[in-house]
């Protein structure tokens, strides 16, 4: 089948000049940070149009793999139901509804449940819409929400008074997601995002009814390394300001009253870098999850009016990462990593254990679930494996008894004993030992045949977590075998496993992904000529390094919203998120760091080679990964690829860095990914676009 050419992005170079060093760049003229220039809209829009072009014959195969994902989903489904305050609450999806509709009743009385927001209804027509999240007044009589109409999350908040239904005409734009109630429900703390980073810079405080020109302004981010966001305490009674970068922390507090005064705010333990600590409050303690003492955190905790004598309650150790803790009357409950696992701990108030949490399967994740009573003896936790669809258990705190309460349901006749999991550990080129977390259908497998799908991410210690997806299954049941490289820059294996893929340890992070997918190959794990890479944003930037790097090892790759002009980006404060991730990337204006940045910045590394297949997924209205950087990326790749190699762009003109919102909507974008993966693995060699 013949397809039209590909769009010709016009070279305009611009150079640009650091540390003695000059790089060219023909396609800095895309970068538009209106999103309104005619011509560059015109050529995303060409992109866009030869994408539908190529991909048109896959049209009834992206038709069967949405309905086939679709009809996985339950038609109806409703939450388990939590308590807060007197009332019940529960989230649910109607038949054919892309967003959550939530009700409550009176804990004594579940026949007067009435729906107190409906998600379908707010977004109306909207191309795109999410609601960031809401919070119920302590008197019970006011709806907090906050709500992204474009996917910048640039969020405006507004009050529902749910006594009358009636939306106040209380209406604050560009805020933060994460706004708080004073207790006693005369107004709510909120914060205000820069105008051009787009990050929470500053706190104020806002009374019901009042216009928001008079609000109270509390704090002021003065360090824009430091990003800001809101949380209120264990025990109800503080708010605090927790201010973050990637090596250190500082946090805040104040009492949660209304008519706040500014200088309230205490601060705990001012920011040092390499130290990062969380803090929380319960029963006049503070309790402090630090590094302190070692990298792998502890849990201390000190009486509120002393916070510089800290009682031990966990200590560090070099096996077990400490990721998180929750507080409860009866004691508290521990998220900890162990050799690439999570696993739940109970604990005493003071620190003896209890019980653990762990399981059988060889790749799995669990997490501490929705507890909002810290005085409940029934604590909420999930799981989920490759295997076994997410579910909410139930620890007793009292007994240990564990007990199954819900499992996510997956329609169309889904088994898991015909699926398998195994966790492997392969060798790096300088001896590490990477985590990969396999799964496929067993009746599909035979060794060096079946197609590869390799997946990673990589960056700020987030964890790549073997969990349950029932739109993998599409791709499962056609054969693929896919496997989560753990590689370094996560915290799989601790918090040394993060900083050996941070800042100029960051090419450990691409040879891991390199050597994990030939060690899979060596194994036998996939046919050598249909081999895929996947990743989004930083994961992004892991795979346009890798394709740079070793080109030859894949078929074709998938990049979604992917960072890929790293230095340009990383040179520019005026960006969001720029100046936060000095401490991850680095800081070009510095020499050392400008130049470990140029070797990998997968833009800056594109080279006259064969490259493989790859499509590239991106939205206009990216605030984390600026639209122009995938944009320019496949441009440049275009001129440099040596061979027919079918590079394509998906641009989304309506949505963000999470792309399309809905129960239903997204998986329009699962379905193109898939059936790019699926053409290129039914016919690998084939011929897709002609050089010019």
């Amino acid at each position: 089948m013949k397809f039209p050419s590909a769009p010709v992005a016009p070279c305009r170079p611009v150079t640009l000049s650091a540390h003695g060093d000059e790089r060219s760049d023909p396609y800095f003229w895309l970068r538009d940070d209106e999103r309104e220039d005619p011509e560059v809209l015109a050529y995303l829009h060409a992109e866009n149009d030869y994408t539908a072009a190529v991909m048109a014959p896959q049209k009834p195969l992206m038709r069967q793999l949405y309905r086939e994902m679709r009809r996985r989903q339950p038609s109806e489904e409703s939450s388990l139901p939590w308590t807060l305050r007197g009332y019940v609450y529960q989230r649910h999806y109607d038949k054919g509804a892309e967003f959550a509709r939530y009700t409550r009743h009176p804990l004594a009385a579940p026949q007067d449940s009435v729906t107190f927001f409906d998600g379908d209804e707010r977004a109306g027509e909207a191309e795109y819409y999410e609601l960031a999240g809401f919070e119920i007044s302590p008197d019970n009589r006011y709806l907090l929400v906050s709500e992204d109409w474009q996917g910048r999350r640039e969020y405006q908040l507004q009050v529902c008074d749910l006594t009358t239904g009636q939306w106040l005409t209380d209406t604050l734009p560009r805020c933060g997601g994460d706004p708080l109630w004073d207790r006693q429900s005369q107004g709510f703390y909120y914060t205000r995002l820069h105008p051009d980073t787009l990050q929470p810079q500053q706190l104020y405080w806002h009374r019901l009814g009042q216009d928001p020109a008079a609000d109270v302004l509390l704090f002021t981010l003065k360090d824009d390394t430091f990003y800001l966001s809101l949380d209120e305490s264990r025990s109800g009674e503080l708010l605090f300001i927790n201010l973050q970068s990637t090596l250190s922390s500082e946090v805040w507090w104040l009492p949660r009253e209304p008519d706040p005064q500014p200088g309230v705010a205490r601060c705990f333990l001012d920011a040092v870098t390499g130290h990062e600590y969380q803090l929380d409050h319960f029963a006049d303690h503070f309790y402090l999850r630090s590094n302190q003492e070692g990298a792998n955190f502890a849990l201390y905790r000190c009486h509120i009016s002393d916070n510089r004598h800290w009682e031990t309650l966990v200590p560090p150790s070099d096996e077990v990462l400490l990721q998180q803790f929750e507080l409860f009357t009866a004691g508290l409950m521990l998220e900890v990593r162990v050799q690439g696992l999570t696993r739940l701990r109970q604990l005493t108030l003071s620190g003896e254990l209890r019980h653990e949490v762990k399981f059988d399967d060889p790749a799995y994740v669990c997490w501490l679930g929705f507890n909002p009573d810290p005085g409940c003896s029934l604590v909420r936790y999930g799981y989920s494996s490759l295997t076994t669809p997410t579910s909410t258990l139930a620890l007793d705190l009292q007994s240990g008894a564990q007990t199954l309460l819900k499992r996510q349901r997956v329609r169309g006749g889904f088994c898991s004993e015909w699926y398998q999991s195994c966790r492997l550990m392969l060798t790096a080129r300088d001896g590490a030992q990477v985590p990969v977390s396999l799964v496929w259908r067993r009746d599909c497998f035979a060794p060096e045949a079946n197609p590869l799908l390799v997946q990673g991410y990589g960056a700020y210690g987030l964890s790549e977590e073997p969990d349950f997806s029932a739109e993998r299954l599409s791709l499962l049941d056609r054969g693929f075998v896919i496997a989560l490289a753990h590689v370094r820059g996560g915290e799989e294996l601790g918090r040394h496993w993060y900083e050996q893929g941070r800042g100029h340890h960051k090419l450990n992070t691409f040879y891991d992904f390199i050597d994990v997918t030939r060690g899979l190959l060596a194994s036998g794990w996939g046919d050598p000529q249909r081999v895929f890479a996947y990743g989004g944003s930083a994961g992004g930037l892991l795979v346009g390094a890798v394709l740079n790097m070793a080109p030859e090892l894949y078929c074709g790759a998938i990049a979604a919203v992917p960072f890929v002009d790293v230095l340009t980006t990383m040179q520019d404060p005026s960006l969001p998120l720029t100046t936060g991730e000095y401490d991850e990337w680095g800081n070009p204006q510095r020499a050392d760091d400008y130049f470990y940045i140029r070797q990998y910045s997968p833009y800056d590394n594109v080279s006259h080679q064969a490259y493989p297949h790859l499509l590239v997924v991106s939205a206009l209205h990216d605030s984390q990964v600026q639209y122009w950087e995938p944009a320019k990326w496949v441009a440049r790749l275009r001129t440099h690829c040596s061979h027919d190699a079918l590079l394509l762009l998906a641009m989304d003109m309506h949505t963000g860095h999470g792309g399309k919102a809905g129960r239903y909507h997204y998986l329009h974008d699962v379905a193109l990914e898939y059936a790019f993966l699926l053409r290129l693995a039914d016919n690998p060699g084939a011929a897709t676009e002609k050089k010019r």
